[in-house]
């Protein structure tokens, strides 16, 4: 039986009784150090950005003739059957192979010490999961660790344009010297430096460096962050074609044709409903004020026209209670925010004061329209009264954008949303 962290071997009533059948039961964590040991393996680590990586790693190396299995903590819908995807609630795997493995690896309560890296592609390192890491320099040491793992020789491709993870790889390379250091990013030096940045009709586009400057990518996913999730994947494809004695350049037009086939994954900027140019509803999991603040603008790039609304459900009341200025602060690119209740986690024993109406008026004093609506059927009825009642001006906004963001369950208020937007004439979809 294999269990995640959330569940106790002595409470939960199907692992005591596994327990007593004799049943050996392993943490998920641990199964991952399992198969990583028997392969080539690139852990996908960061606060944010494992599971669009891992996608995105994955939608690409489907076009390749690589030995590798890819598995991403989500669904990821252009996973396609054909590479013998397998999904199970809440991850999917692209299986071609077993010679290489590639996989999200997670920080919270150090988990992924138990994977055997050869490559680590780190995208972020910032304060988060504060019920365990009480301070910055808690979750970084572990960073640090996981990156110490690497074997000799080993690659660290990491984010040149987060001041985490680049502190994180200075670290390293003290402690390692050892350890190759790949920077990627609109910042970085060298082969993965993104160039030619433009956004334009709904893609992205950009040039990396290695490539010359001339050969531009596109990617049909918004935000920034999407772009450098995209050049370190393809910094760790190189490496495998490299590996399997291919030629990067004659790849070139499959890297190319898996990147702009990545569609996304599950609750990661997940359009649930369109019915262009009224209204759009996007699902994202989002619970973090960095991961927020670089959707909103991403989706405000990608939706310049929109009325953007985000329904936010924060997630834990520890994380709120420390980041709480921050989350105050990253709503600014839309022009409504709605918030929830806070959501409560199991494994969390908080004993403050802080609500989802402390984070109500912290956030009111930073953006002019603000709503707290507590329960998700008060949020679809404050919502779904701006989409049907809310005069646009034509010559600023064309259409609405509504977001459902967070870890908890507020993708509940989307669902809600469709259904009352289907009987209404207006918006219906045709």
């Amino acid at each position: 039986v294999i269990y995640s962290s959330a569940y106790a071997l002595d409470k939960n009533p199907e692992l005591i009784e596994a327990t007593k059948r004799g049943i050996p039961c392993i943490m998920y964590p641990e199964v991952l150090g399992a198969i990583s040991f028997g392969a080539w393996s690139c852990g996908i680590a960061g606060v944010h950005g494992k599971t669009s990586t891992t996608a995105i790693c994955g939608t690409i190396l489907e076009q390749l003739d690589i030995p590798v299995q890819v598995l991403a903590g989500s669904l990821v819908t252009s996973f396609s059957t054909n590479g013998k995807k397998s999904c199970a609630h809440g991850s999917c795997t692209l299986n071609k192979g077993y010679e290489y493995f590639i996989a999200e690896t997670c920080e919270y309560q150090r988990h992924f010490m138990n994977f055997h890296p050869d490559q680590i592609i780190l995208s972020s390192v910032e304060s988060d999961h504060q019920d365990y890491y009480p301070t910055y320099e808690s979750i970084l040491d572990a960073f640090v660790d996981y990156c110490c793992l690497l074997p000799v020789g080993g690659k660290l491709i990491y984010c040149a344009d987060d001041t985490g993870a680049s502190e994180t790889a200075k670290f390293v390379s003290i402690k390692r010297p050892d350890i190759l250091l790949v920077p990627y990013g609109f910042t970085a030096q060298g082969d993965f430096s993104i160039t030619n940045y433009s956004v334009q009709n709904g893609m992205q586009a950009f040039s990396l460096k290695i490539f010359a400057n001339n050969k531009d990518f596109e990617l049909f996913v918004p935000g920034k962050h999407n772009v450098l999730n995209a050049a370190a994947c393809i910094a760790l494809v190189i490496d495998l074609l490299q590996k399997e004695n291919l030629n990067v350049i004659q790849n070139f037009s499959n890297i190319h044709r898996g990147l702009k086939n990545f569609t996304g994954s599950r609750r990661r900027s997940e359009i649930i409903y369109d019915n262009s140019p009224y209204i759009t509803i996007i699902d994202d999991y989002g619970h973090h004020p960095t991961e927020i603040q670089k959707t909103l603008t991403g989706l405000r790039q990608f939706y310049k026209d929109r009325y953007i609304i985000i329904d936010f459900m924060s997630h834990t009341y520890t994380r709120t209670a420390a980041l709480l200025e921050e989350f105050a602060q990253s709503f600014g690119a839309a022009d409504m925010v709605v918030l929830n209740k806070i959501y409560s986690s199991a494994r969390e024993k908080y004993s403050g004061t802080v609500t989802g109406k402390t984070l109500y008026n912290k956030t009111k004093a930073q953006h002019f329209n603000v709503v707290y609506a507590p329960e998700f059927d008060e949020a679809s009825i404050v919502i779904n009264k701006t989409l049907t009642q809310q005069t646009l001006n034509s010559n600023d906004k064309k259409g609405f954008l509504v977001v459902t963001m967070g870890a908890g369950d507020n993708w509940k208020v989307g669902t809600m949303l469709c259904e009352s937007l289907k009987d209404n004439i207006r918006w219906s979809v045709k």
